[in-house]
């Protein structure tokens, strides 16, 4: 859906909705950053005056949350939708390549995702980030019948960046393959730490 006003919008019709108005945030933090998403380039974007934003969305600081909030509340449900499909055994590889997927099909979300730490001073926890992950690689252990890990958080934290420097890859360059890559980060993840160590390469 295209988020631009068409040329002449007939008199009476209704202003775009306030998830229209951030769906323009997140395409301009997408293509410039945080900075260019401010509440005058949304109403040029949107064909309305900046007061009719101000009446829908806010603050500028409520406007970034939001496009913020929506890019991670659509990347948790695919990824929880693509996780909670596999088998118990499989999830840490439905979470990579979801991941991963989940970026390849949403660019633009990427800075929205990757910059708020600094543009919106959230709080960094980065049990947030490994703690799902070590618990999926916890459970496909022993679905698989292996015994507990010593240090699933490490193993987390290095996926968890493996899939950044992927993500990040595709976005610097768009004809890297980072659907094979995310295959081969997950067949990488199977092998070291989800297989008995007599099946391992050596």
């Amino acid at each position: 859906m295209s988020t631009t006003r068409g040329p002449g919008r007939p008199p009476g019709a209704a202003a775009p909705r306030r998830e229209q108005l951030v769906a323009i945030a997140i395409e301009l933090i997408g293509e410039q950053g945080y900075g260019a998403a401010t509440l005058s380039q949304v109403a040029q974007r949107a064909g309305l005056s900046k007061a009719s934003v101000v009446h829908h969305i806010g603050s500028v600081a409520q406007l970034l949350g939001a496009a913020h909030e929506q890019v991670l509340t659509s990347m948790v449900a695919v990824v929880g939708d693509a996780v909670e499909s596999a088998d118990a055994a499989d999830r840490p590889s439905a979470y990579v390549t979801a991941m991963v997927g989940y970026f390849r099909e949403h660019p633009k979300h990427i800075r929205v995702a990757s910059e708020a730490i600094i543009e919106l001073g959230i709080p960094r926890d980065s049990q947030e980030r490994w703690g799902p992950l070590a618990h999926l690689l916890e459970q496909a252990r022993e679905a698989r019948g292996l015994p507990p890990a010593e240090d699933l958080r490490t193993a987390a934290l290095a996926i968890g960046g493996a899939i950044d420097a992927i993500v990040r890859e595709q976005q610097t360059d768009p004809a890297y393959d980072s659907a094979d890559a995310a295959e081969q980060l997950a067949a990488a993840v199977a092998t070291t730490l989800l297989s008995p160590p007599a099946s391992r390469p050596r």
